[in-house]
């Protein structure tokens, strides 16, 4: 298939790599950008854990310092991939949890106790989900600091651009909200819009294809889990049809 992949940096790239290696033809046109944020030092001798729902919050954490002391901190980590990178990272007290953040506060309610010390999730500054609200509702004494922010790319690039209006493309990868508001958004335009509404969306969960509803009769498919390799897999099981 010929897809398009929209994907923030470095992640983008990655999975370029991953489609390419299975024999797609793929365009990486990242629809948001990662910016790390200055922090406060955080306050790891009163945490019983940290909790990651992003590879940026961790990425953000190395490339901001305190990163040597939090190693040696239990991280609660959403997913298999977010654990990975822990794991590359060096910490080595590693807890995975499910593919969200949502899933995610089953396990910590039932591995952690609110008398043992805080918990510091290592957000960015929009959350699809409210975890320090949902943990602070059952007694959790929550910090959450912002360590990054994501902002909205103002184009698609030149070739991403060209292959859609040129009709070239076959699907485009979409990974959360925002990327998908931003994907509407970017080819509501006389030149691109027809062309988009022929592709195949390929959505993490039905709250990514949520906004392409703006788009009208578009087909849409979404993994049985959000996880990237559920996603590529229903990239392979479309591709063989």
């Amino acid at each position: 298939m010929r897809l398009l992949v929209t994907r923030p940096q470095p992640d983008a790239d990655a999975q370029k790599e991953k489609l390419k290696a299975r024999g797609h033809a793929v365009i990486a046109s990242p629809l948001l950008n990662v910016e790390f944020l200055e922090f406060s030092e955080l306050p790891l001798k009163k945490a019983q854990a940290l909790i990651a729902t992003s590879r940026n919050a961790l990425r953000a954490l190395r490339a901001r310092g305190a990163f040597a002391d939090a190693l040696h901190t239990p991280l609660y980590a959403v997913g298999a991939a977010t654990a990975d990178l822990a794991r590359e990272l060096g910490f080595d007290n590693i807890h995975q949890g499910p593919g969200t953040a949502r899933e995610l506060l089953r396990l910590l309610e039932a591995e952690c106790t609110c008398d043992a010390g805080i918990l510091i999730h290592l957000a960015g500054t929009r959350l699809a989900y409210d975890l320090k609200g949902a943990l602070e509702d059952k007694g959790f004494d929550v910090e959450q600091p912002a360590l990054y922010q994501t902002r909205r790319a103002n184009s698609l690039t030149e070739d991403a651009h060209a292959a859609l209006g040129g009709g070239s493309l076959d699907g485009v990868i979409l990974m959360s909200p925002m990327t998908a508001r931003t994907f509407v958004t970017l080819v509501d335009t006389p030149e691109l819009r027809e062309e988009a509404a022929k592709l195949t969306c390929f959505c993490l969960s039905s709250t990514v294809a949520e906004p392409l509803k703006a788009l009208g009769e578009v087909h849409i498919l979404i993994a049985g889990r959000p996880m990237e390799d559920d996603l590529l897999a229903l990239v392979a099981h479309e591709a063989a049809n």
